[in-house]
C-alpha cells in the first residue's frame, strides 16, 4: 500500500493485450472466520493445481494484508515472501498442494467498504472487482473458479445470522456465547462473488417453485423494523425468477436464494452467488417513504442482480476487460424485463434520458473508452455508464438485427456453450453469429471503438423519389484519433404530411458504410421523416427539419418514443437559439405541449415525460461552449412561457385527485408523475399562489412522490412554505436515512443563487457524514448535477468538490473518484471555468498518498 507520507506514485496500466491464462488454479477453498467487529480471522486453505508447463510459484494477491502463518500440505512452510502487498510461495516441483494462509484483518477500521467491513455492528463484503484480496491473499482474478466452503464463527449475541453463498449444511453451538455455521456452495465461482454477513437480522422468507418444479427458499435480510419494506422487493424477485425462465429458459440452480440490505455500500448492489447484497436503497420501500421512481428502482435492481446468476455468475467474465459481458447484457435484460413489467414506451424514454446524460457526456469526454477498454489503472473506475448503459444498447442492437426467435437462438448458444466458464465479450458475439445466423464481423467495432457515432441526414428528391442521404462519422477521442464506420440497425419512416396518407412503415435498415442511401419511395411533396424509432442505435442524429415537421411528427407519428423525440427536439432548437442570443418563437413548442397534454387521459405516463424540457446538461451538450447561466435563463424562461399559456391545463392536472400511494400501475404512477411536472411548470410562472398550492400538496400527500415533488418544488424558492416544508420533512424523516437522503438532495437540487453556500454549509449538519456513500452522493452528487451552481462564476462549486475528493479519497477511493468527472469537461467551458476547473483537478493531484482510484481518473480528467 501507499505510504500516506509519500508522493502519489504513478499507477501501473493493466494492458489487454498482456492477458495470460493463470499459472496455478483452486478449484477448492475452505475458509475459516472467527468473527468480530474490530478483529476478525482469517484461515483459507487453498487446493491449487498447476497449470503452467514448468514450475512457477504460486502468487496471492493481497491488499493491506499481512500472512501470520503459512502451511503448505498442512506443514509449517517457509519458502514464502512478500513482494509488495503480494503473497509468493514457491511450491518448487508441485503440480498440486494444499496451501493454507492465516491473516488477521480489522473490519471497523475498513473505511473503504471494500473486502470485509463493519456496517452498523453487521459485518458484510463487497469483492468486486478487487476486494477479496482485503480478506486473505488469493489469486483474485475472475478466471479462477473455485467451489467454497465457508465456516463462521462469532459471538451469538453479536451476529445470531451467519450467511454465506451457496446452502447452509451445518451449524452449532461454541463455547463462550459463541456459535457457529457451515457453508457450502456447489457451484465454482470466482472470488469476487463471494459474500459473508453476519449481524443481527430479521427476514421476509417466501418461497419460488420453478419450471421443473423445485422450490426455492427466499429471504430478504433487513434490520429489525424494516421488514415491512421488503415486500415489493421479494415481488420482484419471484417476478424475476419468472420472467427468466420464460424469455430466456433460465432456471435458478439452488435451494436457497438470499438478499441482505446494507445502509454503507458503495454501489447499487452484488450479485454474489445465492447471496445478493444490497444497497437499502434498492431494498427498502413502502408508499410513505418511497417514491414511484424508488419503487420501479427496486424492481429493476432485483431483476438486474437476480438475472446475474447466469449472464455473470453460471457464465462470469475472463478478466475485468471483459466486464460489459456480464454488465451490458445483464442491464439490457433488466431494461426487457422493467419494460415487460411497466409501460415500455415510458421505459425506452428513461433508458435513453439516462444514456444521454450520463454515457454520451462520458463518450466525448477525456475519459472516453470502448465498451471492452484496452488498458485500465484501476479497475473500480470502470464501472461507468459507457461498460453499462452503453453496453446493454450494443446487446439491444444486435436483438434488433436479429429478431426475437434468433436472439434467443443465440443467448441459448452462449449459456450452454459456456455454462461454467469465464468468457470474452468476443465468446458472445460468437455465440450470436452461430445461433442467430448473422455476420457480426463489422459490429464488433462497437466493442472497439469509443466514441458516439453521428449520423447526418438529407433528404433527396429525384424525379418524385425521395431518398434518404446518410453519412455516418465517429469523433476522435483519446487514444483513439481515427475511426470506422460501425454497423447499426436504424429503424425509419415517412409519412406525407399532405394529407395524401402516402408513407413508408417502419422499415429497418442496416447501416455498415460512411455514407449510404436509402429509398423512401413517391411523394408528392418533401414527407416527415421518422428515424431511429425506438431508438435503434445510440447515435446521434442531425438532420435538417422542413418548417412544421417537428411539431407534426410529435402529433402524428405512430412510433411513441419517436413521437417524444420530435417533441423533445422542437424543445431544444427553441432553447439553443434562445440561449445563442438569437428571437426564439415559443409558439410551436406551446402548441405542441398543448396538444401532447391533450391526450394524456390515454397515456399520463407517456405525456408526463413528453412535456418535460430537456435538461440543462442536455442542452449544453449540444453547444460549443457552454454557457450555464445562460442555459439556465433561455430553459426557464421558456418553462415560464408553458406554464403561464397552459395554466389551465395545468391546474385542471392538479385539481384531479391523485390516485392513492398505494396503487402502483402504470397509469396511477404515470398520473402522479404528470402532477408534479403540472405542479413545476406553474411554478416557474411566479404566479403568487404556486407556493401555498405546492404546500398544500405537501401537507395532504398520502405518499413521497406527491410530497417528494411538491418539497423538490418549494426549494427552488424562497418562500416561507419552503422554510415550512423543509423543517416539516426533516422533523418527520430525520430517523429514516433513505429520506433524510432526499432532504438533503432537494436543497442541493435547488435552482436558488446561494445553492453552492447552502452545500457547504449541509455538509456541517450533524446528520451529514462522509463514511455513508449514499449520503454523500445526495448532497454533493446532486451539486455536480446541477448545472449553473456547480459552475457558479466564482468557481466556489469546483472548490466545493475538489475539497470533498481530498477529504474522502484516504477513507473511500471508490467514492471519491466518482466526484472527479464533472470537473473533466473543462474544455467545453469558457476560458475562465476551465482555468478554475483544471486548477482543481492538479489540486487533487498534488495531494499526498492519493489512491490509484483517484489518480488515474484526475489525471486522465486534466490531459482533457
Amino acid at each position: 500500500m501507499t505510504d500516506a507520507s509519500s508522493s502519489p506514485a504513478i499507477p501501473v496500466t493493466i494492458h489487454r493485450g498482456d492477458y495470460r491464462a493463470p499459472e496455478w488454479q483452486i478449484p477448492d477453498i475452505a475458509l475459516d472466520f472467527a468473527l468480530g467487529i474490530d478483529q476478525t480471522r482469517v484461515r483459507s486453505a487453498l487446493s491449487v493445481v498447476r497449470h503452467a508447463d514448468t514450475p512457477v510459484p504460486l502468487t496471492l494477491r493481497g491488499d493491506g494484508l499481512t500472512a501470520a502463518a503459512v502451511r503448505v500440505d498442512g506443514e509449517s512452510w517457509n519458502d514464502w515472501r512478500m513482494e509488495g502487498p503480494d503473497l509468493i510461495v514457491d511450491l518448487g516441483d508441485r503440480t498440486a498442494a494444499t496451501v493454507e494462509v492465516d491473516t488477521v484483518i480489522d473490519p471497523a477500521a475498513n473505511t473503504q467498504l471494500m473486502g470485509l467491513y463493519a456496517s452498523n455492528a453487521m459485518l458484510c463484503t463487497q469483492c468486486e472487482a478487487e476486494g477479496f484480496r482485503r480478506i486473505t491473499f488469493h489469486p483474485d482474478r475472475p478466471d479462477v473458479l473455485s467451489r467454497y466452503k465457508v465456516r463462521m464463527e462469532g459471538d451469538k449475541t453479536l451476529f445470531p445470522i451467519l450467511l454465506s453463498n451457496g446452502n447452509c449444511v451445518a451449524s452449532g453451538e461454541g463455547e463462550g456465547g459463541r456459535h457457529w455455521a457451515l457453508w457450502e456452495d456447489p457451484w465454482p465461482k470466482p472470488s469476487y462473488l463471494f459474500a459473508l454477513v453476519a449481524g443481527d437480522l430479521v427476514v421476509n422468507r417466501d418461497h419460488f417453485t420453478t419450471l421443473s418444479g423445485r422450490k426455492v427458499e427466499l429471504g430478504i435480510w433487513v434490520r429489525d423494523g424494516d421488514a415491512p419494506r421488503t415486500h415489493h422487493a421479494m415481488q420482484a424477485l419471484k417476478n424475476s425468477m419468472a420472467w427468466d425462465e420464460r424469455v430466456y429458459g433460465r432456471e435458478y440452480d439452488l435451494d436457497l436464494f438470499n438478499i441482505v440490505a446494507v445502509s454503507d455500500f458503495n454501489m447499487g448492489a452484488m450479485e454474489n452467488k445465492g447471496l445478493n447484497i444490497f444497497n437499502t436503497r434498492y431494498i427498502l420501500a413502502d408508499p410513505d417513504t418511497a417514491t414511484d421512481m424508488d419503487y420501479d428502482g427496486v424492481e429493476g435492481v432485483v431483476a438486474h442482480e437476480y438475472f446475474h446468476n447466469w449472464s455473470g455468475n453460471r457464465v462470469t467474465c475472463r478478466d475485468w476487460f471483459q466486464l460489459s459481458l456480464k454488465e451490458g447484457f445483464t442491464v439490457f435484460r433488466d431494461q426487457s424485463f422493467s419494460a415487460a413489467m411497466g409501460s415500455p414506451a415510458v421505459k425506452r424514454i428513461e433508458d435513453v434520458r439516462l444514456l444521454r446524460a450520463a454515457q454520451f457526456p462520458e463518450d466525448a469526454g477525456p475519459l472516453a473508452h470502448p465498451i471492452r477498454p484496452d488498458s485500465y489503472q484501476e479497475i473500480s473506475n470502470f464501472y461507468t455508464a459507457t461498460i453499462y448503459n452503453k453496453g446493454a444498447e450494443i446487446i439491444r442492437m444486435m436483438a434488433t438485427m436479429m429478431g426475437a426467435e434468433r436472439f434467443r437462438k443465440g443467448t441459448d448458444l452462449y449459456f450452454e456453450r459456456h455454462d461454467g466458464e469465464a468468457a470474452t465479450c468476443e465468446d458472445f458475439v460468437r455465440a450470436m453469429e452461430e445461433g442467430g445466423g448473422i455476420d457480426l464481423a463489422q459490429f464488433r467495432r462497437w466493442y472497439e471503438q469509443a466514441g458516439t457515432p453521428r449520423l447526418r441526414l438529407a433528404l433527396v428528391e429525384e424525379g418524385g423519389d425521395w431518398f434518404l442521404d446518410v453519412a455516418q462519422t465517429v469523433p476522435p477521442t483519446p487514444g483513439q484519433p481515427d475511426k470506422q464506420p460501425a454497423m447499426m440497425p436504424l429503424r425509419i419512416a415517412a409519412f406525407a404530411m399532405d394529407g395524401s396518407g402516402a408513407a413508408l412503415p417502419d422499415t429497418l435498415v442496416t447501416l455498415t458504410d460512411a455514407t449510404q442511401r436509402i429509398a423512401l419511395g413517391a411523394f408528392a411533396a418533401r414527407p416527415a421523416l421518422s428515424v431511429n424509432r425506438g431508438f435503434s442505435a445510440p447515435v446521434i442524429v442531425d438532420c435538417e427539419r422542413a418548417p412544421g415537421e417537428l411539431a407534426w411528427l410529435a402529433a402524428h407519428d405512430d412510433d411513441p418514443f419517436a413521437r417524444y423525440e420530435a417533441l423533445q427536439q422542437l424543445m431544444l432548437d427553441t432553447l439553443v437559439t434562445a440561449v445563442s442570443g438569437e428571437a426564439a418563437d415559443n409558439r410551436a413548442v406551446i402548441d405542441a405541449v398543448a396538444l401532447t397534454l391533450a391526450g394524456r387521459a390515454a397515456d399520463a405516463a407517456f405525456v408526463a415525460e413528453a412535456v418535460l424540457l430537456p435538461s440543462e446538461a442536455f442542452i449544453g451538450d449540444q453547444m460549443v461552449t457552454v454557457d450555464p447561466d445562460a442555459i439556465r435563463a433561455a430553459r426557464l424562461a421558456l418553462q415560464a412561457a408553458i406554464g403561464a399559456a397552459l395554466t389551465g391545463e395545468w391546474r385542471a392536472i392538479l385539481s384531479e385527485a391523485p390516485p392513492p400511494a398505494t396503487e402502483l400501475t402504470p397509469a396511477a404512477k404515470g398520473r402522479r408523475r404528470l402532477r408534479g411536472v403540472a405542479l413545476a411548470y406553474l411554478a416557474a410562472t411566479d404566479m403568487a399562489d404556486v407556493p401555498a398550492l405546492a404546500f398544500g400538496i405537501f401537507s395532504t400527500a398520502d405518499g413521497m412522490t406527491e410530497r417528494q415533488a411538491a418539497l423538490a418544488t418549494l426549494a427552488h424558492g424562497d418562500s416561507d412554505e419552503r422554510v415550512a416544508a423543509l423543517d416539516i420533512f426533516y422533523q418527520r424523516y430525520r430517523d429514516n436515512p433513505l429520506v433524510l437522503d432526499k432532504w438533503f438532495q432537494a436543497q442541493a437540487w435547488s435552482m436558488r443563487p446561494d445553492t453552492v453556500d447552502a452545500v457547504k454549509a449541509l455538509a456541517g449538519h450533524p446528520d451529514f457524514t462522509l463514511a455513508n456513500p449514499n449520503r454523500v452522493r445526495a448532497l454533493y452528487g446532486a451539486l455536480t448535477g446541477n448545472q449553473a451552481a456547480f459552475h457558479q462564476a466564482d468557481g466556489a462549486g469546483y472548490r466545493l468538490i475538489a475539497d470533498l475528493v481530498i477529504a474522502l479519497d484516504p477513507k473511500n477511493p471508490q467514492t471519491a473518484a466518482k466526484m472527479i468527472p464533472p470537473l473533466g469537461r473543462w474544455r467545453r467551458f469558457d476560458e475562465a471555468r476551465a482555468a478554475m476547473m483544471k486548477a482543481e483537478l492538479e489540486r487533487i493531484l498534488a495531494q499526498p498518498g492519493l489512491s490509484r482510484d483517484t489518480t488515474e481518473q484526475a489525471s486522465k480528467s486534466l490531459l482533457g
